[in-house]
């Protein structure tokens, strides 16, 4: 089976061998066929961290010739994000090393794995830290506590955090208060973050930023009107709206659904001189597309270009996506297509959207080929990518496939996420077949040992377990849930 589930010590002394290479270089051979370069350095680390057990984990990596940087941690906890005890005890690892220091960015990686973790306890050790050693807590620090207290549903605690920040020597400024807006109001908060800025506005010297993302949150929740007197208030006080600020108005309005008066704001944009951005553009072809008016969004996208404001990536991927959603896969791929000709290089945006667009209509081997693809073009797909595949595959009754590609995502290259296991412990109970819901008990596991809790209870895979006569395995998945309770707490540092 291509799914493993227990961690097995590897081959190690091949990783070792590999950590000792220099980064890859490109390739020139004469020939027909260049072979593979070896795997990123920082991917081989990963992959072995995610292999060892934490009892293995000091002595492997003790046995590594690597020259630690600053660089290279970052992008190996980027890479163990989706595996946060893991990430943290590598990251504990090198807090002990003899010559590596931390720097404030790994710290910063740190901290935002133990809050998406809820592992208040520890981010605040790291926080303490920090300061010990006088390398924070920086602006950006706090930006990332409040951030994942916000969306852990503590709101108010995020608040208090930002209040707090002198205690920790990081004065608060006109900056970290735009932060704290900012963060509210992509949560949704936007009436907590109307009512802070009403009390701190003039304290703070609330600026043009500070409007444009209160308005920015009234759109957000389709309260245009409130948003239009924020526009009035800024007026008043003096400032000038920027291109910004109009072109948050205009995708609110096309997010209300007020589709007729987006087009007038956007004509009265022109007509009052506005120059127009690529962002402006963008945002009218999707407005239009999402509501189905694709021939309008292609007559914008062709009319932008005679202004002379050339289309960029996030142009074409917009109106791909209108094209997948609302006219036909075939006519995005021309548009991707021509995207290529003109020079322009695909991000995974790009391609997820594709890749969406063709699994939506069945094509799912011509799917899998535009995932091979992004590996060619060096765009290495991302979970994303998998997740849609996986769940379409799921969907479609096709659990071995899905499963398939969920083995390809083992490994430090891209982790799966707490929706990829959702959706296919989920799919585990559609055939109600006795192996299935073995699986779904093991997934069940790794997830939860990889510091996810899953949004259904442990009393459905325990249901089903114990339904197709599997005792034993339900037994130990009831003692998984009571010894951690929801989510293993307090990592030791």
């Amino acid at each position: 089976m291509f799914l493993h589930f227990k961690r097995t010590s590897p081959q190690n002394n091949r990783f070792l061998l590999l950590l000792q290479l220099p980064l890859p270089q490109t390739y020139h051979t004469q020939n027909p066929i260049n072979p593979p370069p070896p795997p990123p350095q920082d991917s081989i680390i990963a992959d072995l961290v995610l292999k060892n057990s934490s009892e293995n984990l000091t002595l492997t990596l003790e046995k590594c010739s690597v020259s630690w940087s600053p660089d290279l941690v970052d992008r190996v906890l980027k890479r163990l994000w989706n595996d946060g005890p893991k990430a943290l005890k590598f990251f504990q690892f090198l807090d002990h090393h003899p010559t590596y220091k931390h720097s404030s960015s790994s710290f910063d990686h740190a901290i935002d794995i133990a809050g998406r973790l809820r592992d208040y306890k520890t981010l605040w050790k790291l926080v303490t830290r920090m300061r010990k050693r006088r390398i924070g807590p920086t602006p950006k620090t706090f930006a990332i506590i409040t951030e994942r207290y916000v969306s852990a549903g503590k709101a108010d605690r995020a608040v208090k955090v930002f209040l707090s920040m002198h205690e920790h020597g990081c004065p608060q400024d006109l900056h970290s208060f735009n932060t704290i807006l900012d963060v509210l109001c992509k949560s949704k908060r936007v009436e907590m973050a109307y009512s802070f800025f009403k009390v701190f506005k003039k304290k703070f010297k609330a600026d043009v930023i500070s409007y444009n993302i209160i308005a920015n949150g009234w759109c957000l929740i389709k309260r245009t009107p409130k948003a239009l007197e924020i526009l009035k208030e800024m007026v008043e006080r003096g400032l000038d709206p920027t291109l910004s600020t109009y072109n948050i108005l205009l995708k609110g309005f096309f997010r209300a659904g007020q589709i007729k008066q987006a087009w007038e704001f956007f004509l009265q944009m022109k007509k009052r001189g506005c120059e127009l951005d690529v962002i402006t553009y963008t945002t009218v072809v999707h407005g239009f597309g999402v509501v189905g008016e694709v021939d309008k969004a292609r007559k914008v996208f062709n009319e932008m270009k005679k202004e002379g404001c050339l289309p960029s990536v996030a142009t074409y991927n917009a109106l791909i996506q209108v094209l997948c959603k609302k006219d036909n896969v075939e006519n995005a791929i021309v548009v991707f297509d021509e995207m290529v000709s003109k020079g322009y290089i695909p991000n995974p945006t790009t391609y997820n959207v594709v890749i969406r667009g063709l699994c939506h209509v069945g094509q799912m081997d011509k799917a899998m080929e535009y995932v091979g693809r992004m590996k060619d073009d060096e765009c290495e797909p991302n979970v994303q990518t998998f997740n849609v595949v996986i769940r379409y595959f799921c969907d479609a009754g096709e659990i071995e496939k899905a499963l398939e590609v969920f083995g390809k995502m083992d490994g430090g290259a891209c982790l799966p996420n707490l929706d990829t296991y959702n959706v296919l412990i989920s799919a585990m109970f559609v055939r109600r077949k006795a192996d299935d819901l073995v699986v779904a008990g093991k997934l069940l596991m790794e997830m939860v040992d990889r510091g996810f809790m899953p949004k259904f209870t442990f009393n459905r895979v325990l249901n089903g377990l114990l339904l197709t006569g599997n005792q034993a395995f339900a037994k130990d998945i009831l003692r998984v849930q009571s010894s951690c309770g929801r989510l293993p707490r307090a990592f030791k540092l």
